[in-house]
């Protein structure tokens, strides 16, 4: 699949896999340098702005290794790019870490994945059908 992207910044990076075989994400990079202090939050720019095709949805979600070394995440993951978007692509990171955490232009800061994704409509009805978990909420599967 071929997605059109628009360079909003010289400093932007284009996505790439990082392995040509297998990688379901891209990953994008940063265009800023910045230090989101621990327990902070910040608005990150990546400086590029992608067309999706209609029917697909761009998923932003965290680096495995970002959160698992240093406990950066991402606040709304995964966040969601329509494909009627045209703005630019920014990552709300946080960090949940124990120190700050310094991030560079051109750093890799998060994954885009893209999916299908439905249209969906919704039906008023009197009942809904009946399920085995029926109206469980948290927990009641257990622990």
């Amino acid at each position: 699949m071929r997605i059109p992207i628009k360079i909003l910044d010289p400093r932007a990076q284009v996505p790439a896999h990082a392995y040509d075989d297998g990688d379901a994400g891209v990953d994008l990079a940063s265009i800023e340098d910045l230090t989101l202090v621990k327990g902070g939050r910040a608005l990150v720019s990546t400086g590029i702005a992608v067309a999706i095709p209609k029917g697909y949805g761009g998923f932003v979600q965290p680096r495995s290794g970002l959160a698992a070394s240093f406990g950066i995440t991402l606040t709304n993951s995964p966040g969601l790019i329509d494909s009627n978007y045209r703005g630019e692509i920014r990552v709300i990171i946080q960090n949940t870490g124990d120190a700050d955490f310094d991030i560079r232009v051109g750093d890799r800061i998060a994954q885009l994945v893209i999916m299908p994704v439905e249209r969906a409509e919704f039906e008023v009805v009197d009942e809904l059908p009946e399920s085995g978990r029926g109206e469980g909420g948290f927990g009641s599967s257990g622990h």
